[in-house]
């Protein structure tokens, strides 16, 4: 069975020209920490530099995410904005093509460093792109279920995060855990990390008695929030308590909502309660803690909507963070990995 816990996503805000350098040079500094060799530290600051560039030269309130790829070796950059879009993407990634008078170099290089690369533009969603980078010998992470994407931050002024998730996958199964530790500071984040190793160390059970299990595990912690989701065959499982969301989407719309029981995982139990909802081959489910403001689903674009998991996590997370919490967005999709 394979296994992810949260990383801490790293954010840089390019909101000025010298924020390309930072994103370079935090972006080298993330590759060799996650242990990449040779060229792919310095292939690493490349790609981060030529995504922060194209912020800066088209786009306003841009930023960049960057973390350990889930279930491997590896990188992810993220790079969202809330610019004015592309009119045609496929002339944008050309070599040569450049609407302000540079050599037009930018998306093009960086999607022949990038061992994957996907990009969505559209007027009113901006323009989103996920980069993976990793080892030519690299197994393609989680790709025989379909794309993952997970994002965690701390809240402004923190330096560990309260929230925090576990995935595990086998056998055309996969379960996840959403944590979201009371309160935020290294005391939530004990928490958290206690849940995601209470969660590891046997995943496979049913999820009311993954809920029981972490409750007797965090009873000496502040307690947490906690959502636990299994989907397999089309169908998807949520067992949650506390206020960690889960909602299951597809380019048609939002089909179903679930929010935890009351209660505090660690003081206060109810009796776990399972909910399940049939997933389309086009359906992804995002479960993100309250420090994404759940009023996004009240009226999402249809650009967002289809969204593959990836970029919808950094999406939710650029667009509707609130920057006094914790945010974790974790989202499970059927989408074939990245294009």
């Amino acid at each position: 069975m394979n296994s992810s816990v949260a990383t801490r996503t790293l954010h840089i805000a390019i909101d000025h020209p010298s924020a390309v350098q930072s994103a370079a040079d935090h972006a080298r500094s993330l590759a060799s920490a996650c242990e990449m060799r040779g060229v792919l530290p310095d292939q690493a600051a490349v790609l981060a530099s030529e995504l922060a560039s194209n912020i800066v030269k088209h786009a306003r309130n841009g930023a960049l995410f960057a973390h350990r790829a889930p279930f491997g070796a590896g990188l992810d950059v993220m790079a969202v904005d809330t610019g004015p879009g592309m009119a045609d993407v496929n002339l944008s990634l050309r070599d040569g093509y450049s609407t302000t008078r540079t050599i037009g170099a930018g998306l093009g290089a960086a999607r022949r460093i990038a061992t994957d690369f996907a990009i969505r533009s559209e007027a009113g969603l901006g323009t989103l792109v996920h980069a993976r980078l990793a080892a030519p010998d690299a197994p393609p992470p989680g790709a025989s279920l379909g794309a993952l994407g997970a994002l965690c931050l701390p809240a402004e002024g923190e330096d560990a995060s309260g929230d925090g998730y576990a995935v595990a996958e086998g056998r055309g199964v996969r379960t996840a855990l959403v944590i979201d530790g009371l309160g935020h500071g290294p005391e939530a984040a004990m928490a958290a990390q206690r849940a995601e190793r209470t969660f590891l160390a046997d995943p496979a059970t049913p999820l009311a008695d993954i809920l029981t299990a972490l409750h007797k595990a965090l009873r000496h912690t502040r307690g947490a929030a906690v959502a636990a989701l299994r989907i397999a065959a089309g169908r998807a499982e949520f067992c949650g308590v506390g206020n960690v969301r889960a909602v299951a989407l597809s380019p048609e719309g939002i089909h179903h909502q679930f929010n935890g029981q009351a209660g505090i995982v660690g003081y206060t139990l109810p009796a776990p309660r399972s909910r399940f909802v049939d997933l389309s081959e086009h359906t992804t489910v995002a479960v993100h803690t309250d420090g994404i403001d759940h009023r996004w689903t009240q009226s999402p674009t249809a650009a967002r909507l289809a969204l593959p998991p990836a970029l919808l996590a950094a999406s939710l997370l650029h667009t509707h963070r609130r920057r006094r919490d914790d945010a974790t967005v974790l989202a499970l999709g059927p989408h074939p990995g990245m294009r």
